[in-house]
């Protein structure tokens, strides 16, 4: 988007113009909702009770001092002009800096990469520059070489992770708690508590019970309510906007908090100041609160802002907790999980069921456990200045690695904000004991879940790549691979991108028959927000023609959506077909020696990008006429119910047309998924802590997990699924 080349003769920046300031209008409810909540807790948490013994203002404007330099120089400075530039191709958050990372640098710890990965638009899209000298090039080098190294960039990205979600758990406590504190204004001193936390634990109930709803559905309404806030406040956490820059662009962000954000947080700190510095001899402790700055006779409409102000917040953070746990589940540190899209326009709004009650869960334990914002904002301080920490230390890389900047920059970047955030470290954990151990406690928690979870998904993709089967073998099979072929497409879930997988023998040890058409399928997730639907598969051939035995693998993006298996199964023929024609005048016909060679494979689009192929038609008993592929979503209404599907075969030489009948008729016979029910445990003769984590955690974790056939939309009537015992 070129905003510096917009003139009033060009409608089409023009055009721009508007959609940015839309995208900022938004944002205000996404993004700023939890920031712009700060004003009802932080004086209040910063003085406690020791402020009744003070008799000048010098503490009191030492704070304001305190807050404004803060956010001018993180939020303002850091993150809106500095940290808002290292995005993913639009994508941004911790997890993001590492995937970014990763391209840059081949640190990724994802097994099944392929160079073919890196030829991926979105790979290329930040137009990666290379360095071919200097410090970038030997930082490059060393982190390439050691595997220490690239397990503790790992180890520093998932710490910024898990913090992140404990913060999903502390801001809505804190946030609502807050707001409702306006309620000791009309009731006792010594009672009001009694009412806060029944009144601040339905609340919360509520919001996560909204979460299934999906945030289009409320979704308009939070930009006007965080404005309304803000407008008051001026009248009277900050990474945030760096992990929800998905949902806006740069300058929408910067816009909004810039102009609006910025200044009204400003004021109103400043205001609150004010009311302090005359009112702070006060006998009462909960004078300090927000509340009391209020003018009376408009506090109640203020209460109900704030409320509603502290949902929308809240709201921000628990679906970005969904979003960091999706990413982090498609490139291996979390288990599977059962995500579902509340928004068939917006891929990113997803629900997470059993992330969001045990956030719910987590979240009341704490407003019950602790009763008091001094508290819950110690422990959400703690967990909000980690995840600055491990972003400036990210940005730093990212600015010689990937920007291949000065390495001074990069020097003076980490020194000054990673020494202003080391001191607000350091004074959190001087409160450690008084709240600040909960994001400690839950971070700690689930990096032991998400670093069992990888370390077993490594070894077990180790045991795939170690055990899979020689090629000479199954070449001795023969076209008929030793045993009968039936009609119908046999799909094989695998995890491996070459080779055959040792669960193949399996199969044909103990089944009597494979299919006429046999594709080993995987699905395999590269370090990309997104992958073009042009790009989409890597198709190639296993073996010689005869043996129709084809190899596809989908590749996708950390925030991309799996298709439904109606789609998926569409596009799984087309692209073989779409394979088999491009390859019809090879004459090779003994491929055992590019068996596993990436780059015999072919990038397929799915059926919308297909400009030639199988065309797919369907007919019932009223009518046969020939419909586009795009209609073929009518099948999954109960009302067209007896129509089947048919694809017509285009004209081609022979032999290419014999693979695409057999393919066609395959297709229309069925099609049934082979997956492997794996049993990983540790082998003989391993450490303790290996067998510990591998027999009791990653076992136990594995079992409990969403199973593949959820995950993949596969039918469970088409479903064969054949045990195996792996001892990693």
């Amino acid at each position: 988007m070129d905003i510096e080349g917009w003139s009033p003769t060009n409608p089409i920046k023009k055009e721009s113009w508007r959609t940015v300031l839309t995208l900022a209008y938004q944002s205000l409810g996404v993004v700023y909702g939890d920031l712009s909540t700060s004003p009802l807790y932080v004086y209040k948490s910063t003085f406690a009770e020791d402020i009744q013994h003070s008799k000048s203002n010098e503490e009191i404007y030492g704070v304001l001092s305190l807050v404004f330099w803060t956010l001018t120089l993180i939020p303002l400075i850091k993150y809106v002009f500095i940290v808002l530039r290292a995005n993913d191709n639009g994508e941004g958050g911790t997890f993001a800096l590492y995937s970014l990372l990763c391209r840059h640098a081949r640190v990724s710890t994802l097994p099944n990469g392929q160079l073919a990965d890196e030829e991926l638009y979105e790979y290329r899209k930040d137009g990666i520059a290379q360095a071919n000298k200097g410090l970038g090039f030997r930082l490059k080098s060393t982190l390439e070489k050691h595997k220490l190294l690239q397990k503790i960039l790992l180890t520093l990205a998932l710490i910024g992770t898990c913090m992140v979600i404990g913060d999903g758990v502390l801001t809505p406590a804190i946030s609502v708690f807050s707001a409702v504190s306006g309620l000791e204004l009309v009731v006792s001193k010594h009672h009001h508590q009694y009412i806060e936390v029944p009144v601040a634990c339905t609340i919360l109930v509520f919001l996560f019970y909204l979460q299934h709803y999906g945030t289009h559905r409320i979704g308009f309404l939070f930009a006007p309510i965080v404005i309304t806030w803000l407008f008051c406040i001026s009248a009277i956490g900050s990474e945030a906007m760096f992990a929800d820059l998905g949902h806006f662009s740069q300058l929408s962000v910067k816009i909004a908090f810039s102009f609006i954000v910025y200044p009204s947080l400003t004021l109103a700190y400043m205001g609150q100041a004010a009311y302090l510095s005359k009112h702070h001899v006060i006998e009462s402790y909960y004078r300090i609160g927000f509340y009391e700055s209020v003018p009376a006779n408009i506090r109640w409409p203020v209460l109900g802002i704030a409320i509603l102000a502290a949902i929308v917040g809240s709201q921000a953070v628990i679906t970005g907790t969904f979003s960091i746990i999706k990413q982090c589940s498609a490139l291996g540190c979390f288990p599977r999980v059962k995500i579902i899209h509340t928004s068939s326009k917006v891929c990113g709004q997803i629900y997470i069921p059993e992330i969001n009650w045990i956030l719910m869960l987590l979240c009341l334990a704490v407003t019950i456990g602790f009763r008091d914002t001094k508290h819950i904002s110690n422990a959400s301080g703690l967990a909000v200045i980690t995840v600055m920490l491990v972003t400036t230390c990210l940005t730093s890389l990212v600015i010689i690695l990937c920007w291949n900047r000065s390495a001074i920059l990069a020097i003076f970047f980490i020194f000054f904000f990673g020494f202003i955030e080391a001191l607000y470290f350091s004074a959190s954990l001087i409160k450690f004991f008084e709240g600040a151990w909960v994001p400690v406690a839950l971070s700690s928690i689930f990096l032991i879940i998400m670093y069992t979870w990888h370390y077993g998904t490594l070894k077990k993709y180790e045991f795939d790549l170690h055990n899979k089967v020689s090629i000479n073998w199954f070449l001795s099979l023969g076209s008929k691979l030793g045993i009968v072929r039936v009609r119908g497409i046999g799909l094989i879930h695998t995890e491996l991108v070459s080779g055959i997988p040792a669960i193949f023998s399996h199969f044909v040890t103990n089944l009597p028959a494979f299919h006429e058409v046999l594709v080993l399928f995987c699905i395999k997730y590269v370090p990309v927000p997104h992958v073009r639907p042009e790009e989409r598969y890597l198709v190639g051939r296993i073996g010689p023609k005869e043996y129709r035995v084809y190899r596809c693998i989908a590749r996708y993006g950390y925030r991309d959506v799996l298709m439904d298996n109606v789609d998926f199964e569409k596009d799984l023929v087309c692209s073989i077909a779409k394979f088999i024609q491009s390859h019809y005048g090879d004459c090779n016909n003994s491929s055992d020696e590019n068996l596993e060679n990436e780059e015999q494979m072919d990038v397929i689009g799915t059926t919308s990008t297909h400009a030639k192929g199988i065309e797919i038609w369907q007919d019932d008993k009223e009518s046969s006429e020939v419909s586009s592929i795009t209609e073929l979503r009518d099948m999954r209404s109960p009302e067209v119910s007896m129509k089947r599907v048919r694809y017509l075969v285009p004209e081609s030489d022979t032999n290419s047309r014999i693979e695409l009948e057999e393919l066609v008729e395959a297709r229309e016979a069925g099609m049934t998924f082979i997956l492997g029910h794996c049993y990983v445990k540790a082998k003989s003769g391993s450490s303790l802590i290996k067998r510990m984590v591998i027999n009791m955690g990653y076992d136990f974790l594995r079992r409990n997990s969403t199973s593949a056939t959820y995950e993949l939309n596969i039918p469970r009537a088409s479903t064969l699924e054949v045990g195996m015992i792996y001892h990693v």
